[in-house]
């Protein structure tokens, strides 16, 4: 690095203030689009284009006219991003924004699961890398994953990946006997417990539960609300599920059970009501990596760029499309 390069310690050192007057004079400079997740830090959700979950962002993305997608997110969507936009160049602000369920299988562990089953249908979760979407038949979102299921023939075998909770709800919703699910999990969610739901209805009686079906209670709370009669308040959905039943709904105060940051929007865009999380800790170091700072650095610097080779996209290309087409 020569004495010239801007540091990270140089942009920290700015106001707030003019590094949003830089990242917007900036992204029109380098005609590139910024997308926010819904996990995202404030700031980065208020100064983005577009804010969403991340098959949503990519579509909104390879529809734009931009030339670069900053993706405010985690590194398996960016991924998807650039599979989606082969035309532009897409960044994202921290190589160090993981995903510990992305990261619960490598191509290794899926290839030799396939040999063990060779004649399954591998449903790979969006929450995966290109090499893994690429070894897979279908991906799916958790706010399509049950349609992707259903739209499989009831007799074929099939492999669920890496999401052992979105995998069992999925498993218990339609019945299917010939599933094998993936013991993955996302440590953000699986660390939920059908005890925190039931103090937080307890305290707030008149809310609505809204659930994501990455979460490791889910099952068996669905079993136990099933027997006491009392599952009208809960509501499973993904994260722009989420949005959009909050919008939706009559009720004014909502117990909402992901990753915190989702909360920003969900009062963002509904003043008039509350949200309370189920538990202020969840949240994810990972999707909390990117900052005003890092991503005013990406656009100066033009960092970090995020590619996957052809014959990978090609393969992957085709197990997004498959789940686009059913979503």
């Amino acid at each position: 690095m020569t004495s010239s390069t801007p540091t990270l310690t140089s942009f920290q050192s700015k106001p707030k203030e003019q590094l949003l007057k830089e990242i917007n004079e900036l992204r029109k400079v380098r005609n590139a689009v910024i997308l926010a997740h819904n996990y995202q830090i404030p700031e980065i959700q208020d100064v983005a284009d577009f804010v969403g979950d991340s098959l949503g962002l990519s579509q909104q993305a390879a529809t734009t006219k931009a030339d670069t997608i900053v993706f405010c997110g985690v590194h398996f969507m960016a991924e998807t991003a650039a599979i989606l936009s082969p035309s532009k160049r897409v960044l994202i602000p921290d190589l160090d924004a993981g995903c510990s369920l992305a990261a619960s299988i490598d191509i290794e562990q899926l290839r030799e699961w396939k040999r063990e089953h060779p004649n399954a249908i591998v449903v790979s979760y969006v929450n995966t890398t290109a090499e893994i979407k690429a070894e897979s038949d279908y991906c799916c979102t958790s706010g399509n994953a049950l349609k992707i299921v259903q739209s499989i023939p009831a007799d074929q075998e099939i492999l669920f990946l890496p999401d052992q909770f979105l995998g069992s709800w999925v498993q218990k919703m339609t019945g299917r006997k010939n599933m094998h699910i993936w013991m993955g999990e996302c440590h953000v969610h699986s660390a939920v417990q059908p005890q925190e739901i039931d103090q937080k209805i307890k305290e707030h009686p008149e809310a609505e539960l809204l659930i994501h079906p990455e979460c490791g209670c889910l099952t068996p709370y669905l079993d136990r609300v099933a027997r006491a009669g009392t599952g009208d308040q809960l509501k499973v959905a993904s994260t722009e599920g989420m949005i959009q039943r909050a919008t939706n709904s009559s009720a004014k105060k909502f117990v909402v059970a992901t990753e915190i940051g989702i909360l920003h929007r969900l009062k963002k865009e509904n003043p008039e009501k509350e949200f309370l999380p189920i538990n202020q800790e969840m949240s994810c170091m990972y999707m909390k990596m990117i900052t005003l700072e890092k991503l005013h650095r990406s656009l100066v610097e033009d960092v970090f760029e995020v590619t996957v080779a052809e014959d990978i996209a090609q393969k992957a290309r085709k197990s997004i499309e498959r789940m686009i087409s059913i979503y």
